[in-house]
Order: structure tokens, then sequence, then C-alpha cells
């Protein structure tokens, strides 16, 4: 019998991955990605962040490339493609679907007046109840400083997309977008279930710039002629599914439903955790998104926190703190010989820039309480990975106004994850059960477009075969003293706020 496999693409501002799921089996077959270093990244000015979607589509073709030949496959057993991306980017075609300038892409920061300007204008409350969100830093605003500054560019925009739907673009030769795409640019009116008038009148822009709007899973476009010559892949083969790198992330971790959580702790942190009502914080300390499964039937919102301080926090512990040459795991075990709340010793994590959770204020990082008799490198380390739990609970304090009930957390075993001591705070202090998977944000697109697809009948089957890790549940006798620390921590954060 013939294999039956799913492509997935991840689009991100390093690297471009692909991945061959077996439809059947639901294991990656093989998996590749480009280039081997880090993607280049224009910075013309400080702020500024650019990158060229052509390098994205040669590096999704090199990646194929790669993974086609790994797996021996050929491109008549892919029955579908999936493609995520990394979210918030600005790509601007004309007419014959050429890119008219390179990509402003998440990390620029050029038009943080244009969204506040726009959060002005349009009015706060209004924004709020039916953006969910500021306009903020979004692709609406990059489009904005576009017209200001471009202007003769400007006006030969065609159509205008993300990341995703570009590559989207690239194999099927039509531009498309979906609602969930729309949302995270700050186009998309909850309350109407449509483009948001509002921010189409304010700026200026005219309707016909947004493409098509697909199914975030089903039929969205098929693979061209001309891109199969190209790639080597079946024309007509269809696309499925798609969505931005943070939605996708949850779906690669099964969390569809509300009160689940899914969170990744690298550099940056985030925790992203689904909501069943249209709700938002009205300090707007958090993102809110349409999720991969929302609908105008069923609500389904991805509210977004990120931490800026995390494994940046823990990085910088490591070389200026731990001793000379030690590595995560040895740092880990070092801390472990401090006890829960590292005997008073508290660290605010929040040096790595402003940080959206305190309202955009830049407090810096600091130590309280430090003891010179009793306090040792152990207690700095074990109080720096609190810290870092804390942050992320303070967070999800706010989820919790919203009315988010969150009882599991879902994460992949990597970076932080992977110490016992980040583990256990987060489990306790939380007061939710965390699950470790192992898998990647190719493989949870190919399994999205095998949703897509009609290939899977939902997600829990799509799921099935997600290895679980590890399972981390609070622990009664041990979470007193979690809390404990947690209130003092929030003590000294409050003297900065």
């Amino acid at each position: 019998m013939a294999r039956r496999l799913l492509l997935g693409f991840d689009v991100g501002s390093s690297s471009v991955k692909s991945s061959l799921v077996d439809a059947d089996s639901g294991k990656c077959v093989a998996t590749a990605f480009y280039p081997d270093r880090e993607a280049p990244i224009t910075a013309v000015k400080a702020g500024w962040a650019e990158q060229s979607p052509e390098l994205w589509w040669q590096n999704a073709k090199l990646a194929l490339a790669d993974i086609m030949a790994k797996a021996g496959a050929k491109g008549d057993e892919i029955c579908a493609i999936g493609i995520s991306y990394q979210m918030h980017g600005l790509v601007c075609v004309d007419e014959h679907h050429n890119t008219l300038r390179d990509s402003i892409i998440w990390c620029d920061s050029r038009a943080v007046a244009y969204g506040e300007e726009a959060f002005d204008g349009i009015g706060h409350e209004r924004c709020l109840s039916h953006l969910l969100n500021s306009p903020g830093n979004f692709t609406a605003a990059k489009l904005a400083w576009v017209k200001a500054n471009e202007p003769e560019l400007y006006a030969r925009i065609h159509k205008i997309m993300l990341p995703g739907d570009y590559l989207a673009m690239r194999l099927s030769g039509q531009t498309t977008t979906t609602v969930s795409g729309l949302s995270e640019g700050m186009f998309w009116d909850y309350q109407t279930n449509s483009v948001s008038e509002d921010v189409m009148n304010h700026y200026g822009f005219n309707h016909s710039l947004i493409s098509d709007i697909v199914p975030t899973f089903g039929m969205q476009c098929e693979v061209s002629v001309e891109a199969a010559a190209e790639t080597g892949l079946k024309a007509g083969t269809p696309i499925t599914y798609r969505a931005g790198d943070q939605p996708n992330n949850a779906l690669s971790l099964n969390v569809f439903n509300p009160g689940e959580i899914a969170s990744t702790a690298g550099t940056s942190g985030v925790v992203y955790g689904v909501l069943g009502e249209v709700n938002y914080d009205k300090k707007s300390r958090v993102n809110t998104f349409a999720h991969v499964n929302h609908s105008a039937e069923l609500t389904r919102l991805g509210v977004l926190l990120c931490i800026n301080g995390t494994g940046i926090l823990n990085a910088w512990v490591r070389r200026n703190i731990a001793p000379e040459g030690i590595g995560y795991a040895d740092m880990n075990a070092l801390a472990s010989q401090a006890p829960i709340g590292s005997e008073g010793l508290s660290i605010i994590p929040f040096g790595n820039g402003a940080e959206r959770v305190l309202e955009n204020d830049e407090i810096g990082c600091s130590m309280h309480g430090i003891n010179f008799n009793k306090h040792n490198k152990s207690h700095i380390i074990r109080a720096a990975q609190e810290g870092i739990v804390f942050s992320f609970c303070y967070g999800m304090e706010v989820m919790r106004e919203m009315g988010m009930d969150i009882h599991k957390i879902h994460a992949g075993k990597a970076n932080m994850f992977l110490s016992d001591i980040f583990r256990d705070t987060l489990a306790n202090v939380s007061g939710a059960t965390i699950e470790l998977y192992d898998t990647d944000g190719s493989v949870g697109a190919a399994k999205g477009a095998g949703i897509g697809a009609g290939i899977y009948k939902d997600h829990n089957e799509a799921f099935a075969s997600l290895d679980k890790l590890a399972m981390i549940a609070p622990n009664p006798a041990l979470q007193p003293q979690y809390l404990e620390a947690y209130a003092r921590w929030k003590e000294k954060l409050a003297l900065y706020l």
C-alpha cells in the first residue's frame, strides 16, 4: 500500500524547517531546516528588522528536497500541506505577485507610534472590545508606516500578507489569508466577525489589499503546475492548514480547549492559553488572537503572554554567577541544594527590555533579600529560576481575570522545562498539571494539514501518537511553601509598579 505522507513547513526568522509525517502512524519520517546558520535579518536602523521573502521560499525548497531524499518520498505520496510561520510580519506584493520590499518582521519596532496613534484615534475601549488588543506594533501598524514613509511603493501594493500567506502563494499562485492571520495583524473585529472597519478607515486602507479569506483547516489552495516543477511536489496537492507559530505551537502540543496552556521557555518565554469567550484585558497586558479552531460559532481565543527575561536570565546566571564551565544540568543540581523559596532571596527577572505584562514598563532585573551570611551560588541560581516561573504565574493571573480556568500546561521537554526546579515550581504555584511532549512546529503543521484534509477526524486522532514524556502535578504537601515564596516575590515586584 502506498504511503500517505503529510508535509509541514515552519517559516521562522532563523530558518525554514520542514517535516514529513506518516499519516497512518503519526510519526515523523524526516525533518530538515535551512539555512544551517541563522538566516540574516537586515537592520538598516536601530529597532528595524527585515527579511527577504524570496529567501524563505529558497530555504523552504532546500529543506523540502532534503526531507524528500531522506525519506525516499515521491511527490504523489504527499496528501496535504500545512504551514506555520513567524507572526505579525508584513509582506507586500504587486499584481504579478512580486514582492515590493523585504518583509518587515515581528521584531521590528518602527511602527510603535502608528499603533499608539490608532489606539488613541479609534479609542481605547473600542479597540480592546473589538480587536481585543491595542493596535500595537502589529501588521496593520507596519502597513501604516509603509503608507506614510514609502507612498510610491504603497501605491503599487496589490495584496498584503503574512509570512505564511506568502509561502502559500509561492506554492499555489493564489493570495489567501485566514481569520487567525488577520487577527494577529490587528485587522479582525470580533464583534462583527469581519475585517475591522475601524482599522481600515483610521489608516485609510483599501479593502482590496486584504487577500481572500480561507479556513484555517480545510481547502485553502493547491500546488500550482509552476510550483510543482520547482519543488517536485504534485500539482493539485492541497494546502489545508495555516497558522502563526504560537497558535501552531499550541496545536502541536494538542492544546485546543479552554483552560489548556501551551508554554515555551527559551531565551524569552511564552504562555499561550485558550479562552472560551470573547474577552480582553483592560490594561492590554496580554495579546489575544483567534486560535486555530476559533469560529463565529465556537469561540476559541489564544491569549498570549510573553516574558522577555526567561532563559536569557538563566544564561546570564550561568556566565556570571555559576562556577566556571558548568553546564545547565549541573547548574540545576547546584540549585537543588537550596530550599524552596531560596531562603528569602527573590529575583525579579525583567532585565531584557520592556515587558508587556508590566504595561510596557522596563524595570530591569533585581535581587532582593540577600543575606551575606547564608546565601550562596545555589540560592541565586534557584532564585533566578523561581523568579522566571513567578513572572509566568503573574501573567497567568491576568488570564484568570479574563475568565480562563487554567488546569493543564503542555510544553516540549526542552530549554527551561528540562529543569526539575522550574517544572515543580510552575506546577505548584499555578496549580496546573504539566505534561511534557516531544514535538515541534513543522510536525504540528503537518498534522494540522491532516486535520484540514479530513485524514484525521479531529485533533484527538491527529495527536493520538504524540509522545508524552513526563507529567508533573502539584504536590499538596509542598504547595504552601511555593505559594509563600510567590507572595514574597510579588511584594518585591510591587515596589516597581
